[in-house]
């Protein structure tokens, strides 16, 4: 019996690699087709990754808890969105951000107020999940070139795209319920 054992795991282990073969290709499948229809190439979009997470941990070494900041990057050009106590802060922040390496540009949309809740920060993701999926519905804008961040109902949206595309999806943006103001942070491909 106790010989029989190692042969049940590993037919057991054999059926779900089986099993879950499909998944894991599907899976790598469905992210390559993603980055295969992002206009960056790979290296950019990890130098975006890489800006944004370097970006934020310079921003919170320096201003802690004190300033509610998003950093977005794509294409190296880089939103800043949320929340500086002061103007001094704010401009600060930018400054700071601008001093990452591989930074181009800086679209500095902090408010001066205090932080948000964090019930207007849910609505906020909820308010681009819906965008998001607007976009993917319409036909006229590629869904994966057009990145949206949502800050107290204002929806930035960023990417690499065509005057048309950029128009379609600011149009699509502002007539999602709940929306109150569109920012089109775009590269114009012509």
């Amino acid at each position: 019996m106790r010989a029989s054992l190692p042969l049940q795991i590993i037919a057991v282990t054999a059926l779900c690699l089986q099993g879950c073969v499909p998944l894991i290709i599907g899976a790598g499948v469905g992210a390559g087709v993603m980055v295969a229809d992002d206009r960056r190439t790979s290296a950019t979009m990890l130098e975006d990754q890489t800006i944004e997470i370097k970006a934020a941990n310079l921003v919170k070494e320096r201003f802690g808890d004190d300033a509610q900041i998003g950093v977005t990057s794509f294409n190296r050009y880089v939103l800043l969105t949320g929340n500086a106590p002061s103007e001094e802060v704010k401009t600060d922040v930018g400054l700071l951000v601008l001093e990452v390496p591989n930074v181009r540009n800086i679209q500095n949309e902090l408010e001066v107020s205090g932080s948000g809740s964090l019930m207007s920060r849910g609505n906020d993701g909820l308010l681009s999940t819906r965008v998001k999926g607007r976009l993917v519905q319409n036909k006229e804008v590629g869904a994966n070139h057009v990145k949206v961040v949502t800050e107290s109902g204002t929806v930035y949206l960023m990417g690499l795209v065509t005057r048309a595309e950029a128009e379609e999806a600011a149009q699509t943006a502002a007539t999602t319920g709940g929306v109150e103001k569109v920012v089109k942070v775009f590269e114009y491909l012509d």
